[in-house]
């Protein structure tokens, strides 16, 4: 059950990331058409630089691009089952090493109480 949720929620998370990404697309779009309109037709920013729009224009369309990238490259394979997968890796790896270090542990503590013995009774071993 807990599994089928977070499909679901993982699905309904990549539909909001591509809804958004669409909206970013129209948004420039029409941005860029109101841009167009108010340099040519308004001649705002004229006297300033003559084609300002286009400039505008290809910066937004980098940050689109980027949106892109990190909706439909990134989030894909970085998204939340790679998440998940590195992340259980990651407590099998910490696990290994608790155990190394359990083990480790108990060795010594054997050791340990090895050569107390040996330090309480000297020649036990000897005599045979």
């Amino acid at each position: 059950m807990n599994e089928q949720h977070e499909l679901y929620e993982n699905a309904r998370k990549r539909v909001q990331q591509k809804k958004r990404l669409y909206f970013h697309f129209v948004l420039f779009l029409v941005g860029s058409v109101f841009l167009i309109v108010l340099n040519k037709l308004l001649k705002v920013g004229e006297n300033f630089i003559e084609n300002w729009f286009v400039w505008a224009i290809v910066l937004w369309l980098f940050f689109w691009v980027l949106h892109f990238i990190n909706v439909f490259v990134t989030k894909r394979f970085m998204g939340g089952d790679w998440e998940r997968k590195q992340t259980e890796k990651l407590v099998v790896k910490q696990e290994l090493r608790i155990a190394k270090l359990e083990k480790k542990i108990a060795l010594e503590a054997k050791l340990k109480g090895e050569s107390e013995v040996k330090k309480n009774f000297p020649d036990n071993s000897t005599k045979e």
